[in-house]
């Protein structure tokens, strides 16, 4: 389907994964213009394999509606029963639109839900995407940062090279401190995660990490950050404020599973900041990471720029396609079953019972209970 959501770029699918579904035994159709802002033509399309048509075409005989973001439930007119909705379709963000999905009789997987378990790991949506945010971020602060990032010396005087400080090392926080570093930044990180120390080491940046107060470890189930102790949270701010005074640049990545985002800047450290310095709120579409960002706009407070750009991965469309079709073809051909001529969610399976939401009409998923 083309995508329903406001400024989405992305595609679900693209040629190279169709002729995979296809070679898999599958039918594929596909919406005309679902891939034009993802440069997939509907000529490439059917050169891979796809018929092209309208919706009600491509809905009509559907066991399978693939989509990047969660499609409008009343886009959805003519669905049979029990078709597979495979998207990312923020749970906690769209409770209303889940519910939808169940009275519709569709059985919606959401992909944001994977495992992180090894099986796993080539059908995670939130890796993949994140990883081109991460670099994304650091792109979109060179843009608004009136400076250079590497040291040049010249017959002029010398440039010093940009600081720049990353709050949050996951997927994101990692490519970013890889592309700032490329770029010739000095960079700087911190996590709440101790074991990630040596993979900031590691990239060649300076870990910034509280020591020796209890809840350092800040490690949660599945690999993500959990909620810190007081104590660590006072030290933290302690240690942060004075080192992101002396910052150019700040990227913030801190995002928490069905909560809102963690609250790393205040306006107090923002005004700390030197004038034509940026920060990059990549959590600004959960509620934000630093007080003041704005989501879908470029602010400006203290002289210092706040970049809250929506849904970042869309921002490099034809990449962020191109990966996030190859996770939805990495899930459902992992469980393709040749007899059925389709993908079978045994019961009891962890991926399966983590992803599921719906079926047969009810809200499944133990998360959402």
């Amino acid at each position: 389907m083309k995508e329903t959501a406001a400024g989405e770029r992305r595609v679900s699918a693209t040629p190279e994964t169709v002729k995979k579904f296809i070679a898999l035994g599958a039918t594929v159709a596909v919406e005309a213009g679902s891939g034009d802002t993802a440069s997939c033509a509907d000529a490439s399309y059917t050169d891979a394999g796809a018929t092209i048509g309208s919706r009600a075409e491509v809905l009509a005989d559907a066991d399978i509606v693939l989509g990047v973001q969660g499609p409008a439930p009343d886009s959805l007119a003519g669905l049979k029963q029990g078709a597979w909705i495979v998207a990312g379709l923020n749970p906690f963000g769209e409770r209303e639109r889940v519910d939808a999905y169940a009275q519709l009789g569709a059985e919606a997987l959401a992909m944001e839900f994977m495992p992180r378990i090894t099986r796993a790991q080539s059908m995670d949506i939130l890796s993949s995407q994140s990883n081109l945010s991460g670099y994304k971020a650091v792109l979109d602060a060179a843009s608004e940062y009136g400076r250079a990032f590497p040291m040049m010396m010249t017959a002029a005087g010398t440039v010093s090279a940009a600081r720049l400080f990353v709050m949050g090392v996951g997927v994101a926080g990692l490519q970013a401190i890889a592309t700032a570093r490329r770029l010739g930044a000095q960079v700087s990180a911190t996590d709440v995660r101790a074991a990630t120390k040596e993979q900031i080491q590691s990239l060649g940046a300076k870990p910034i990490f509280v020591e020796n107060v209890k809840g350092i470890e800040g490690e949660g189930t599945g690999g993500y950050a959990t909620e810190m102790s007081d104590e660590y949270k006072a030290a933290q701010a302690e240690l942060v404020s004075s080192h992101i005074a002396k910052q150019d640049i700040v990227i913030t990545t801190a995002l928490i599973p069905g909560r809102a985002a963690p609250r790393l800047i205040t306006d107090a450290q923002v005004a700390t900041m030197k004038p034509g310095s940026v920060i990059v709120d990549l959590a600004v579409e959960q509620g934000g990471n630093v007080e003041g960002s704005v989501a879908g706009e470029v602010v400006e407070k203290h002289g210092v720029k706040i970049v809250g750009h929506k849904n970042v991965p869309s921002r490099l469309a034809a990449d962020s396609s191109a990966l996030f079709a190859r996770n939805l073809y990495n899930f459902l051909s992992a469980f393709w079953d040749k007899d059925a001529g389709r993908p079978v969610l045994p019961d009891g399976d962890e991926i399966g019972d983590a992803i599921r939401l719906t079926r047969d009409g009810k809200v499944v998923n133990a998360r959402l209970l």
